[in-house]
């Protein structure tokens, strides 16, 4: 089935209202130093370009995905922005978007690069089936972009000045050209620059159109803290408007950038909602690869209620929520190889949900790497507090052992 284009909610304003996005903070790295650029991995509180609240890797990236596509309306775009290229980290990159159309064939994907190592991977954009890319391109005048970058890294190289803003836009244009030749649609990003590039934004339309370039969306400078052009002036909106009318004359301008985090998500402007915070903070976790399934004590398969030791089978779910399995546990009377049996068929499990359990199988499943987690209610949502890094919902009652225990209070064993 052909992927339907109209989707995306930054290439049809159309879209925006009524359709979502994720992006996959993926690419922590970047091979471009701008003037205006501070990337930071660990930032909750600014809505801007170059930063996220953690970095993940392609399979974490996965799962997180999973989670999110539960819980957004509409999810229609998967996208990798940064925090740094992701062509910088181009392993990743190219991971993370093979495991995500695996997954899904009919989500659209996208990347967004300032285009200096985008080369070497266009043909495998194009057999992912990416359809739409953004190249940050600040200017087609080397002596203007010379003002714009402090460095840049080719492979091993390191390049400044001159030399440096010529080899980046004929990396640039280069890379627009094949895109095109792909059938990838090609959005140009341009940062206003008051004072270096404000009067250029047209000419980066009219060169980057012969191109076949689809879009232009002009942005205008967002002064950071800490870097060369913190002292300039964000350009006012009539100047803003007087560069996207001149471009318009090459392209078609894109008017309703909110300046996305490299870990947005959800409908353009919204903000990231406490749950999808929590899912991808969990999703970080060395536990979300290496075991993601979550095992339940459950006496129908509906509510939390079996005593680890009563249990007979342990329920098997995964992140979304599903039931993948059911495992026997091991039977009862052997004191602490029974618990060590059962670690050993929980090995892919980061957790066990039980109504009860006793102080020592609680203690050698943890110490072997299942968390044994006291809880109750409704499996979906005990299942998902792990998944979201929230406390479990403690059982109503204190729940020792021998209770109500197959052991008959003398020791779970």
């Amino acid at each position: 089935m052909a992927l339907d284009l109209s989707k995306h909610p930054c290439f049809d304003p159309k879209a925006r209202h009524e359709f979502g996005r994720v992006h996959l903070p993926v690419a922590p790295k970047c091979n471009i130093q701008c003037n205006y650029c501070d990337r930071q991995y660990d930032c909750c509180n600014e809505s801007r370009p170059g930063v996220t609240s953690t970095v993940l890797t392609p399979k974490q990236a996965l799962e997180y995905y999973k989670q999110v596509r539960q819980r957004v309306p509409n999810l229609a775009v998967v996208g990798i922005a940064g925090p740094g290229d992701p062509f910088a980290n181009a392993l990743e990159t190219m991971e993370t978007l093979t495991l995500i159309r695996q997954e899904d064939p009919d989500v659209l994907l996208c990347v967004s690069t300032n285009g200096l190592m985008v080369g070497p991977h266009l043909d495998g954009l194009a057999e992912l089936k990416v359809s739409h890319v953004t190249v940050t391109i600040n200017a087609v005048d080397p002596f203007i972009g010379q003002r714009v970058y402090a460095w840049m890294r080719d492979g091993t190289r390191v390049v400044r000045g001159l030399e440096a803003a010529r080899l980046l836009l004929g990396r640039q244009l280069e890379a627009v050209r094949g895109l095109k030749e792909r059938g990838i649609t090609v959005k140009v990003n341009t940062v206003l620059i008051p004072g270096v590039n404000e009067d250029h934004v047209p000419e980066i339309a009219r060169t980057t159109a012969g191109l076949g370039a689809d879009v232009l969306n002009c942005i205008p400078l967002y002064p950071v803290a800490g870097t060369p052009f913190e002292e300039l002036e964000q350009p006012s909106g009539s100047v803003v408007a007087k560069a996207r009318h001149e471009a318009a004359h090459y392209l078609p301008q894109m008017s309703h950038c909110s300046r996305c985090r490299a870990d947005a998500v959800g409908k353009l402007g919204e903000a990231m909602t406490q749950e999808l915070f929590d899912c991808l903070q969990a999703a970080r976790s060395p536990q979300a690869e290496s075991r993601p399934y979550v095992a339940v004590a459950s006496a129908e398969g509906m509510l939390v209620n079996l005593h680890l030791g009563e249990a007979d089978e342990l329920l098997i779910f995964d992140a979304n929520g599903q039931h993948v399995a059911t495992r026997p546990a091991p039977p009862a009377g052997r004191g602490s190889q029974r618990w060590q049996e059962m670690a050993a068929r929980l090995n892919d499990c980061r957790a066990v949900l039980v109504s009860g359990a006793g102080e020592t199988p609680s203690r050698l499943l943890t110490d072997l790497g299942v968390t044994v987690r006291l809880t109750e209610g409704l499996v979906a949502d005990a299942v998902a507090e792990v998944y979201q890094g929230r406390p479990a919902t403690p059982p109503r009652r204190a729940f020792r052992c021998g209770d109500a225990c197959a052991g008959q209070g003398t020791g779970c064993g």
